[in-house]
């Protein structure tokens, strides 16, 4: 591979890792088909799982081999072998657990808590600092950071290929299968769709100083909801500015007419632009996400890198390896709770800017909620 196309796409782990036992409570569709199908692949050690549902728990620990089946979390809590706790529940009972977990710091050492970490920055905020004050590493699964293209375009600004950022956009047109949990949120696609698109704006360039958002409810979603198609503008104090189309609806596809789903990026900086596409809406099927990129001293031709990973499942190793190297060499995840309060400051901040139509300033300091 020649220099050009040696990208950061995807993180380094390291041998070693495996002395880090996990135990996973949940058991539905993100942990069954991207957590446990990457951790394999990884070579993660898992000990067992457990679910509100044990039947479920047995049924995934039988398709991906894992090798024990706790009667409810508080078993699965009190085994010390376990140093490591990856959540996999609905946002509105994970703070709960959470609670329970800092309550066994004497031997679990971290834990990879689903997004949203909580439903309000303040909870998050408590939740935190409840960590820190026992000792436990908190991550956030903000995955898409981890997503081959985004994380691949990641190095080129860190390697100043594109210049100053100008201007960042997603196009998302797809259509998300709303867990029956979501039903009971007080918001549905800022805090389950859009936070991702969110976090990996904040990724690229940084925190933004305002933001300013419209939305309006999704007509295929029959149950009460005030957010389903989302549109947002943050602005940087660098001058740098960034929107996102989180349109959940994409026409009557699925009442009969013709579709046209996908996600598609792009930056434009003042040396360079890297354009990419997101691979995830055509799941079940397994299709690696895209990067394209130009600059002005390579500008014959686009730079074209591909990779035979995807989102799901693979972004999911980088998730939980970062937690685990960072446990390895005592410093804090790069997706750490604490960063992860400024993701859900920015979420709840698009969330009420939509609400009360209305730009909304983000503080400057160091305070988040």
């Amino acid at each position: 591979m020649s220099e050009e196309l040696d990208l950061d796409y995807q993180l380094k782990l390291e041998p070693g890792l495996e002395r880090y036992v996990i135990g996973l409570i949940g058991a539905g569709f993100i942990i069954r088909d991207c957590h446990l199908p990457a951790y394999a692949q990884a070579g993660f050690r898992v000990a067992g799982i457990c679910s509100r549902r044990p039947e479920r728990a047995a049924d995934v620990a039988r398709l991906r081999r894992v090798p024990r089946v706790y009667r409810d979390h508080q078993e699965l809590l009190a085994d010390r072998e376990i140093s490591v706790i990856d959540i996999g529940v609905p946002p509105q009972v994970q703070p709960a657990i959470i609670r329970e977990v800092a309550r066994h710091a004497d031997h679990v050492r971290g834990i990879l808590a689903q997004k949203p970490l909580a439903m309000s920055c303040r909870e998050g905020l408590e939740l935190v600092e409840l960590c820190e004050q026992v000792g436990i590493a908190l991550a956030v699964n903000q995955n898409m950071r981890h997503d081959q293209s985004v994380r691949a375009c990641k190095d080129l600004l860190n390697r100043g290929w594109l210049g100053e950022p100008v201007l960042g956009t997603i196009e998302m047109r797809a259509i998300p299968h709303w867990m029956p949990w979501s039903r009971d949120l007080h918001s549905l696609s800022t805090f389950v769709m859009s936070i991702h698109h969110l976090d990996c704006f904040r990724y690229w360039f940084g925190d933004p100083a305002r933001v300013m958002a419209s939305t309006r409810p999704d007509p295929r979603t029959a149950f009460p909801h005030t957010d389903g198609i989302n549109l947002y503008i943050l602005e940087f104090a660098s001058g740098c500015r960034a929107t996102s189309w989180d349109d959940v609806w994409t026409g009557p596809v699925r009442e009969g007419s013709q579709g046209d789903i996908s996600i598609r990026w792009r930056i434009e900086g003042t040396d360079g632009l890297a354009r990419g596409t997101i691979g995830w809406p055509s799941y079940p099927d397994h299709t690696p996400s895209t990067l394209d990129f130009t600059t002005k001293d390579r500008g014959e031709r686009w730079i074209q890198p591909r990779w035979s990973e995807a989102w799901f499942p693979e972004a999911f190793r980088g998730t939980m390896g970062d937690l685990l190297l960072a446990l390895a060499h005592d410093r804090t995840p790069a997706i750490s709770g604490r960063d992860n309060l400024k993701t859900l400051a920015l979420v709840e901040a698009v969330y009420r800017s939509a609400r009360e139509h209305r730009v909304i300033e983000l503080p400057a300091s160091g305070e988040v909620c």
